[in-house]
């Protein structure tokens, strides 16, 4: 039996469509997902066309378990949960149970199938360093991840700066609980003790000069796609040690996707949807978030499976 998925076409617009696929093959530890709304990252459409064509594609889903994991872990049928795994950009989807998490009474799977990706990053890129009482910039801070960030920031103590790339784009942080909210780095006159930064390129070069000593950049994304060229010397300075850290941690999700959609159930955390709509618009929400005109995230709506 097959499936509908959106799958790799490198001829068709944003090198995705919504096509046949296989019904998914859980391993013991795996759960099976019924999903009924998934969201997209910008590293995900932006590579799409690097993909084998017919890969499916996409990492956040959110839905309903249609077959709880063989080796008994994980969620039980009918659970409302969200997930973090390959493939989940389809009616189906086997995922390990570490990497879901339950959806609470009163949170839309909407707004869960936002969280995965950009709010595990959100969240433990602050991790990494001490923010309590500190002055955090976080860059990009108009994105998925970025918005995300800036709410979390404030949640543990931060003095929040968030950076984004025009007025436009910044409504709306200073209400998600940023203290100062600048354009580029316009306006940042003193030293900031962690740098989250999601832009890369010249930005990233700038906003390295602004690290107070002891400080520490955690280079998320490269929006920009621009080099970032360093001065010789420019690494050192006086004092405790600067540093500057990539992540790409992608162990299981599970326990942090629950904080999260705890911290949403309270109303501590919005998961902002910038843009929704039923999957086969893939290539207007695509377009959008290449463009950058979708504040947060862009949340699809995944077409029921059909019997008979």
């Amino acid at each position: 039996m097959s499936i509908r998925a959106l799958v790799v076409d490198p001829t068709a617009p944003a090198a995705l469509r919504v096509d046949d696929a296989a019904e998914p093959a859980p391993r013991p530890h795996q759960a099976v997902i019924d999903v009924r709304h998934i969201s997209l990252n910008h590293g995900e459409i932006a590579f799409a066309r690097q993909q084998e064509p017919g890969t499916v594609s996409g990492y956040d889903a959110s839905g309903v378990v249609a077959q709880a994991a063989a080796d008994g872990s994980g969620p039980a049928v009918g659970a409302r949960v969200a997930a973090f795994g390959p493939g989940a950009w389809a009616q189906r989807m086997a995922v390990d149970a570490d990497s879901v998490a339950e959806v609470p009474d009163g949170v839309d799977l909407a707004d869960a199938a936002a969280l995965p990706m950009a709010g595990v990053t959100a969240l433990r890129t602050l991790r990494a360093a001490p923010i309590l009482g500190r002055r955090v910039l976080i860059t990009g801070a108009s994105g998925g991840v970025g918005r995300l960030a800036v709410q979390l920031a404030a949640l543990g103590g931060a003095h929040v700066i968030a950076s984004a790339g025009s007025a436009a784009r910044a409504e709306g942080l200073a209400e998600l609980g940023a203290h100062e909210v600048v354009i580029g780095l316009e306006g940042v006159d003193r030293p900031v003790d962690v740098i989250l930064d999601n832009v890369g390129g010249p930005q990233l070069t700038a906003a390295w000069a602004l690290l107070a000593p002891g400080g520490s950049v955690q280079n998320i994304g490269w929006a920009s796609g621009e080099p970032a060229v360093f001065a010789p010397y420019s690494f050192f300075s006086l004092g405790p040690s600067r540093s500057m850290n990539s992540f790409g941690d992608t162990t299981p999700f599970g326990a942090d996707l629950s904080t999260l959609l705890r911290f949403v159930a309270d109303g501590r955390l919005l998961p902002e949807v910038g843009w929704r709509g039923p999957w086969e618009g893939i290539a207007d929400a695509a377009q959008a978030l290449l463009d950058r005109k979708i504040p947060g995230k862009a949340v699809l709506d995944v077409s029921p499976r059909t019997t008979g």
